[in-house]
C-alpha cells in the first residue's frame, strides 16, 4: 500500500481495500437466518432475520464494522459470520451498516450514515415491522465501528426526536480519542500487529484529510492547540487508567501544536469523532456499556479510560480485558485464520 501510494498508482487506502475485496461474501441465507442486502434510510445495510418462530418480540443489534473509517464491509466473511451467529443465538434482528468510507467521505459522513440508519430503525413503526422489542435494542461496533457506536449512543440521548432508548452499547476495542496518541498502550504496542501506531495515526488523519501536515503532526503529538488544553483532563490516563494498566509509565501531557490544524479540521476536538471528550452530564444519560479491550493493542487505553469515565458518571459498565489478545482478535474465527482467542472473545 505504501509503495503504491508513493508511486502515485493509487491512494494508500485504496490499496488496503484490496484485502476487504478478497473477504467479501454474498448475502446467502442459511437454515437459521435470512440474509439480504438492502437500504435503510438510503444507507446500504446487510440485514439478518432469524428464521425460527419469534415467541414474542425480538432483540435487535445495529452493528458498525471496523477498518479505521477507511476500510471494511458488512459483507466481509468474518463480519457476516459474527452477524449470523448473533442473529441465530440471540434470536435477534441484526442490521450491519455499510457506511461510506474515508478518504472519499471524511468525517462526519461515516458518523452521519450510521446515525441516520440507527435513528430510522428506532422508529416505533420500523421496529414493529421487524418484530423488535423497543426495550431491547443495542448499538455495537469494533475498532472504528466501536467509535461510531459510542458516538451514536451519545447523540441519541441529545436528540429530542428519538423516543426509543437504547438498551446497551457494545464497544469492541474501540478508538475513542485523537488527542493523545502517546498513551501507554500506544507506547507498549507501537509495532505490534494488527494495528501498529503508524497505521492508527494514518487512520485518524485520513478520517479528516489526506494532507500530510495533519498526519505528521499527529505522529509527533503536536496536533492539539494550546487553547484545547482543558480537554486533556478528559483523556488524562494518569487519572482514568487503572494502575495495573500503566506500570512503568509516567504521565506527560501532549505538547501544544499550532492552532491552524484544529481550525482547519474542527472534528479533531468533537465528541462525534472522539467520544471520550463528552462531558460528564452527557455521559450520565448513556445506556449500560460492554467494553472489550485487548492487552496487545494501541487502542487498549481508549476503552479502559472510557470505562472509567462512564463508571464515574454512574453508567453501568462491564469491562472485559483480554490479557492474551491483540487488536481485532475476534475476527479470527474462520479457517484459515482461525484462533482459539477469537472464538473465546466472540
Amino acid at each position: 500500500s505504501e509503495a503504491a501510494d508513493l508511486l502515485g498508482l493509487m491512494h494508500y487506502m485504496e490499496a488496503m481495500r484490496l484485502i476487504t475485496a478478497l473477504e467479501l461474501v454474498a448475502p446467502t441465507p442459511d437454515e437459521n437466518v435470512t440474509v439480504t442486502d438492502t437500504e435503510l434510510n438510503n444507507v446500504p445495510v446487510r440485514l439478518y432475520l432469524p428464521r425460527r418462530a419469534p415467541g414474542g418480540l425480538r432483540r435487535a443489534m445495529v452493528y458498525f464494522h471496523g477498518g479505521g473509517w477507511c476500510l471494511g464491509d458488512a459483507g466481509m466473511k468474518s463480519y457476516d459470520h459474527i452477524s449470523r451467529r448473533i442473529s441465530n443465538e440471540l434470536n435477534a434482528v441484526v442490521v450491519s451498516v455499510n457506511y461510506r468510507l474515508a478518504p472519499e467521505h471524511r468525517f462526519p459522513v461515516p458518523f452521519e450514515d450510521v446515525y441516520s440508519v440507527t435513528k430510522f430503525f428506532l422508529q416505533r413503526e420500523v421496529l414493529a415491522q421487524y418484530g423488535v422489542d423497543p426495550a431491547r435494542v443495542c448499538v455495537a461496533g469494533d475498532s472504528a465501528g466501536g467509535n461510531l457506536a459510542a458516538a451514536v449512543a451519545q447523540q441519541l440521548v441529545e436528540d429530542p426526536e428519538v423516543k426509543t432508548k437504547l438498551k446497551a452499547q457494545v464497544l469492541l476495542y474501540p478508538a475513542l480519542q485523537a488527542l493523545d496518541l502517546n498513551l501507554p498502550s500506544y507506547r507498549d504496542n507501537a509495532n505490534k500487529p494488527l494495528l501498529p501506531r503508524s497505521l492508527m495515526v494514518r487512520f485518524w488523519s485520513e478520517y479528516f484529510t489526506s494532507e500530510p501536515a495533519l498526519r505528521e503532526a499527529m505522529a509527533s503529538g503536536r496536533h492539539i492547540p494550546a487553547e484545547a488544553a482543558p480537554l486533556l483532563q478528559l483523556v488524562d490516563w494518569s487519572r482514568w487508567l487503572p494502575a495495573e494498566m500503566r506500570p512503568g509509565h509516567e504521565y506527560r501531557a501532549p505538547a501544544p501544536g499550532a492552532a491552524g490544524l484544529a481550525r482547519a479540521y474542527p472534528g479533531l476536538l468533537e465528541p462525534r469523532a472522539s467520544p471520550l471528550l463528552a462531558s460528564e452530564p452527557r455521559l450520565r444519560r448513556l445506556p449500560p456499556a460492554f467494553i472489550l479491550t485487548c492487552e496487545h493493542d494501541v487502542l487498549r487505553d481508549d476503552g479502559a479510560m472510557y470505562a472509567g469515565r462512564l463508571r464515574a458518571a454512574g453508567v453501568p459498565v462491564t469491562h472485559h480485558h483480554a490479557k492474551d489478545a491483540f487488536h481485532a482478535a475476534m475476527m479470527f474465527v474462520l479457517w484459515p485464520l482461525e484462533l482459539a482467542v477469537g472464538h473465546r472473545l466472540l
